[in-house]
């Protein structure tokens, strides 16, 4: 990726081991770049950092509402999860309301990232199911909006009603036309956008009250039902969930695949969007910690952002060989 700064490096003993370079984008009120490191103008696919996007027409267009869906399922429906009782119990007993099941998923199977639902399926020699899927949520939400529009069962189709209103939705957050897309591992399409159009949407989530139009209210209550479930949007042990903890309800944020991440900061009203471009997640959830400290929203001296930074490493005795830092340039 063109023009990436060194964010992080990772240090062992007195050297430098490696280094991470990326892309950072922190917006304001009216979606303008207050400040920025590497280039904002890259192009990227959001990967799941985008589902509250990706949820927006399940709220707006009223099929949440007519689901009878509570702020737990919203959260779930932005998220990307361990697959733990928790959330699984959560996407089953949300589609039998509808009168759908596991099969008419389209996300894929895939183990459990939970420890102890997994060890679960291993000992009962069970496989796993479409529920365990991370983005289960995200999917019982296409469902539900698609029981709304009336369309067919292949939902994920780029031409089916659901990805059409997502494509829509994502084009006018970003303000940018979309030069194409990508299949994310769930089967979904994933909409390439610039970084800043991608802050510039999280800005706008920012700034949402709940008492403006329907895209207005629509953002506010994915963001509040992100930040009040952060145990819902990831799980036990996931940056998502404890930092958002630690925050107590500040912040919004949400990682995706292949070093990206994204925070919604009402206090602020900031969005911010970051790449790595190696697509470390390491890197990417030092730097998230990195900003929201900088912002005041986020303790330092908290054990979930110590966690990530300055994310001591530790060998298999238990000793102290190296940490994360912030590179100059970032510091």
């Amino acid at each position: 990726m063109a023009n990436a700064q060194e964010l992080v490096e990772v240090w062992r003993g007195d050297r430098v081991e490696s280094v991470h370079s990326g892309h950072v984008v922190i917006c304001g009120p009216g979606g303008e770049v207050v400040d920025a490191w590497g280039e904002p103008g890259s192009v990227i696919y959001p990967r799941s950092s985008c589902k509250m996007i990706q949820a927006l027409p399940l709220v707006e267009s009223g099929a949440a509402d007519a689901a009878g869906l509570t702020p737990r399922h919203l959260a779930i429906a932005c998220a990307s999860h361990q697959g733990a009782a928790i959330h699984t119990d959560t996407v089953a007993d949300w589609l039998a309301t509808l009168g759908l099941g596991e099969a008419d998923l389209r996300c894929g199977s895939h183990m459990p990232y939970d420890r102890t639902a997994a060890d679960t399926l291993v000992k009962t020699d069970t496989s796993p199911c479409q529920y365990h899927n991370n983005c289960s949520g995200k999917h019982s939400g296409f469902l539900t909006l698609n029981r709304h529009l009336k369309g067919g069962p292949d939902y994920v189709d780029i031409d089916h009603p659901v990805q059409r209103a997502v494509h829509a939705a994502t084009a006018e957050v970003t303000a940018e036309t979309s030069p194409g897309y990508g299949i994310d591992g769930c089967s979904a399409p994933n909409f390439a956008t610039t970084l800043h159009g991608l802050g510039r949407a999280m800005a706008a989530f920012a700034c949402a009250t709940g008492s403006g139009d329907a895209r207005d209210r629509a953002m506010h209550r994915l963001a509040s039902a992100m930040a009040a479930h952060p145990e819902m949007v990831a799980g036990e042990g996931r940056a998502c969930t404890e930092l958002m903890k630690a925050m107590g309800g500040r912040a919004a944020i949400k990682t995706g695949a292949e070093g990206v991440f994204v925070a919604i900061v009402p206090d602020r009203k900031l969005g911010i969007a970051l790449k790595i471009a190696d697509g470390g997640g390491r890197a990417a959830e030092a730097v998230i910690t990195a900003i929201l400290i900088r912002l005041g929203v986020l303790d330092p001296a908290h054990p979930a952002a110590m966690k990530r930074l300055p994310a001591v490493q530790v060998n298999c005795r238990g000793l102290k060989v190296g940490a994360l830092r912030l590179a100059e340039g970032f510091r």
